[in-house]
């Protein structure tokens, strides 16, 4: 098969080498090996291996910014990022083609930050800092976790990973998903239609859903309100899923305890955005489920699962489904 790995001309920290393709071949031997491979970085090396490349290797920014695709042969698109909703519509993803996402590649990382943030948020950072910048000494006592409430919004790979940590550690784990079928890290799994009878003894609230149409504007005003007035809040799904002013308003009032954020609207934050200033907040700039030393090697891995599902005639495990939109 001929195979072409296209790199953001941007981004060099996440760029594919032919090492990596290499080694991943000798992960997987059965499947990586026999392939015509290229690599490029420039918008002349794109057009050139469109004209004969039968599966893509590349990120939302290059499918952006190369389209329409001219590529009469391609039959793959794996796309090397969880979320695809910056690609939608989909009308111009070529005839026949199966699209893929690299949902996996961020669970280590994205369950580590997630929990971590559940844990600064029981000891206070957020008000740490926020005293710190204002030069004010006052003590702040933490609690431990064990015991403690946890709903979690998506049980895909980041929100998954999330309620395992925060299993292992003795909280009690609510999971919320589209399906709520039972999940072993979780106490117990509403639908998202339920979410409103957890909210009141909710003190941790962990966003990791997919951005949707069913998840735009989840958590609304009224839900941040129905929270305990000593809640926090985490998000590491896509900031269009939070009233983002609600939840600056109720941190600011201290409503809220802390929030640690890592998906905003817009990205970047721009100059003087009121998210900068707010109290008790922590922002991490799009950062929480990326590792630059595993996230290439694992999506290389990926690809190659599912190159080997295609070969063997059985359903691949990252076809996105526009529909559901994940």
């Amino acid at each position: 098969m001929r195979i072409h790995l296209q790199n953001p001309d941007n981004d060099p920290l996440f760029d594919f080498s032919r090492k990596m393709w290499d080694a991943a071949v000798a992960r997987a031997p059965d499947i990586g090996q026999g392939h015509a491979v290229t690599i490029g970085v420039t918008h002349v090396d794109f057009v050139a291996a469109m004209r004969e490349a039968e599966a893509l290797v590349t990120d939302v920014s290059v499918i952006r910014a190369m389209s329409p695709i001219a590529a009469p042969n391609l039959k793959l698109l794996f796309v090397t990022n969880a979320g695809l909703d910056r690609l939608a519509p989909f009308d111009w993803l070529p005839p026949g083609v199966i699209l893929m996402n690299n949902r996996g590649t961020h669970t280590a990382k994205a369950g580590e930050f997630g929990v971590m943030s559940i844990l600064m948020l029981a000891n206070r950072v957020p008000a740490m800092v926020t005293h710190q910048r204002e030069g004010i000494w006052r003590k702040l006592w933490g609690a431990v976790v064990g015991g403690r409430r946890v709903t979690v919004v998506g049980l895909g790979a980041l929100g998954g990973a999330t309620a395992t940590h925060a299993a292992a550690l003795g909280m009690r784990v609510t999971g919320v998903r589209a399906h709520p079928a039972p999940h072993p890290a979780c106490e117990q799994v509403i639908g998202a239609d339920d979410l409103d009878s957890a909210l009141p003894e909710t003190e941790f609230l962990v966003l990791a859903c997919p951005l949707t149409p069913a998840t735009r504007g989840l958590i609304t005003r009224k839900r941040l309100e129905c929270l305990p007035s000593d809640a926090g809040v985490v998000n590491i799904g896509r900031g269009e899923l939070i009233d983002q002013d609600a939840l600056c308003d109720l941190l600011d009032q201290e409503h809220l305890s802390g929030a640690v954020l890592d998906v905003f609207t817009p990205e970047p934050i721009p100059a003087g955005h009121r998210l900068w200033t707010t109290r008790n907040l922590i922002i991490s700039p799009h950062t929480a489920a990326d590792d630059p030393a595993t996230y290439n090697p694992r999506s290389l891995d990926i690809f190659l699962e599912n190159l080997r599902a295609w070969r063997d005639g059985r359903p691949l495990p990252n076809h996105f489904d526009i529909a559901r939109g994940y």
